[in-house]
């Protein structure tokens, strides 16, 4: 991690805003340094540790020895987990020693496909973690099937709450998070260009996965999540924490949550294809049930959609203080369902919300306006009141309607009802 990277996970603490005005600079940036040459590398197997996989055994101790001579400084990075039924009563850890000497910059991973780790842990206490204190790249697990006992805590825990130090070029594919006591999965603090693929989790008691800024320090973002679902959760399927934003979803589903679909506090940077799907199960109906989505601050979603037959009301509930662009987005419902709808949006006087192509029902709330192209409606439609940043121009005009009825015209931004000239027959 050179300086310019560091002054870029600054920027990104800082707000979307901030970050996407400084955005030119990167095209300065020097390349990052190559990757120190690899070792001689090999693959061990959890099942040379004595790791059982009868499901009876406790195989706590060999899985954790077979991790620790992986990831060890000079280890051979590589881990295969045979399939079976691995029962464990404590945390499973990758361990990185203080200082350089754990650093891991070479590709490292772990190959569990047909193994599932079944959790006896009632304690509260995570299934498997990777709590960084120095930093940490290209490791890939794979294939990894967490079972849950319900009393414990996160099934995945990645963290790096270090401003000196980074947990990145990281991957989860082809995992499965089910029935634990927290999140399926957690990544908090300097986390940050990793992917998440093909992955399901389901039926945990806190959220699907969540994803924050560090409490203490660290900076998440660039993370971006490909076809992977998060249903049956305690409470919602994803969540962006502590004013993390830079997350993206392609392809993901998101159905049958105790809460929302997605919560994001801050923003999320984009969505594409994702579908969100009887969400609010906890409500007592659908008058007390809510949108797919609940976003406050920025957004981008092209080509999401919602459907309901319970209690999810919208796809999107929004309070915009950024931009909030929607594509080929919508939203719908049936059965008692009915009235559900495509969008609720308020927010800031000062910002806009731009729909392109959307069907479904839009609501907006508090004096916002939002311009519409297209969709189910057809044609555009413009805000109508004076105070709105959607206005119609025309070069330099604006154009407006009056609390009479007078289609009003100005240079410039209006600053009353009245101001400008009223046009067009019957003005006045």
């Amino acid at each position: 991690m050179n300086a310019l990277d560091a002054g870029r996970r600054r920027l990104l603490g800082i707000g979307a805003g901030m970050a996407l005005a400084a955005a030119p600079l990167a095209a300065t940036a020097q390349p990052a340094p190559r990757p120190e040459p690899a070792a001689r590398r090999t693959m061990l197997s959890a099942a040379a540790f004595g790791a059982v996989g009868d499901g009876k055994a406790d195989d706590t101790r060999a899985l954790q020895a077979a991790l620790d001579a992986t990831f060890a400084p000079g280890g051979p990075g590589f881990l295969v987990i045979p399939p079976g039924e691995y029962k464990v009563s404590r945390t499973l850890r990758i361990a990185t020693s203080g200082g350089p000497p754990g650093d891991i910059g070479r590709h490292s991973g772990i190959t569990a496909h047909g193994a599932h780790i079944v959790s006896a842990i009632t304690n509260g206490a995570n299934v498997f973690e990777l709590v960084s204190g120095t930093t940490v790249r290209f490791i890939l697990i794979e294939g990894l099937d967490v079972l849950g006992s319900g009393s414990d805590g996160h099934g995945i825990y990645l963290e790096c709450e270090h401003k000196e130090h980074y947990l990145y070029n990281i991957c989860l594919r082809d995992v499965a998070v089910q029935d634990c006591g927290g999140d399926g999965c957690r990544m908090v603090g300097n986390v940050f260009e990793g992917q998440v693929i093909n992955s399901y989790f389901r039926k945990n008691n806190g959220n699907g996965i969540t994803f924050g800024h560090g409490f203490r320090a660290g900076i998440l973002s660039a993370i971006h999540v490909f076809g992977c679902v998060f249903g049956d959760n305690g409470r919602h399927g994803a969540a962006l924490v502590n004013r993390c934003y830079d997350v993206g979803f392609h392809g993901c589903y998101f159905l049958l949550n105790g809460k929302f679909g997605l919560v994001a506090e801050n923003g999320c940077t984009i969505l594409s294809n994702c579908g969100f799907e009887n969400n609010h199960q906890a409500a007592s109906g659908f008058e007390t049930g809510d949108a797919g989505i609940a976003l406050q601050g920025f957004a981008t979603l092209i080509g999401c959609g919602a459907y309901s037959i319970y209690n999810q009301t919208h796809l999107i509930r929004a309070y915009v203080v950024g931009q909030l662009v929607m594509i080929g987005c919508g939203g719908f419902g049936d059965e008692r369902a009915k009235g559900a709808g495509f969008a609720r949006i308020g927010g800031r006087s000062k910002v806009g919300a731009t729909i392109i192509g959307c069907s479904g029902t839009i609501e907006y709330v508090d004096g916002f306006d939002g311009v519409e192209m297209g969709g189910a409606v057809g044609g555009l439609r413009l805000a109508s009141d004076w105070r709105s940043p959607n206005l119609a121009r025309l070069g330099d005009y604006r154009l407006w309607v009056d609390k009479r009825g007078n289609l009003r015209l100005k240079k410039g931004a209006p600053s009353s009802d009245e101001d400008g000239t009223a046009v067009g027959r019957g003005a006045g």
